[in-house]
């Protein structure tokens, strides 16, 4: 189980958040390609988090719950 911190995490729109994917929990997940990656937080869906991810020339919008989350320090 991950620590209760890590579950109840807030951003703000335009906040700078990593993708480490959490693999002990699979629900709200992000596809592999973006561990790793840094985006933005662009909004909320519910109990997870819009994030604007730049990939090549295009920007995507990744979905992804808290769990998986690290802010940027």
């Amino acid at each position: 189980m991950p620590p209760v911190t890590c579950l109840i995490q807030k951003f703000e729109v335009g906040d700078k958040v990593h993708i480490v994917c959490d693999s002990s929990i699979q629900k709200g997940m992000p596809h592999r390609r973006f561990h790793g990656k840094t985006g933005t937080v662009v909004g909320q869906r519910g109990r997870a988090w819009m994030l604007a991810i730049p990939d090549g020339n295009s920007e995507k919008i990744v979905i992804a719950r808290p769990q998986h989350l690290k802010a940027q320090r």
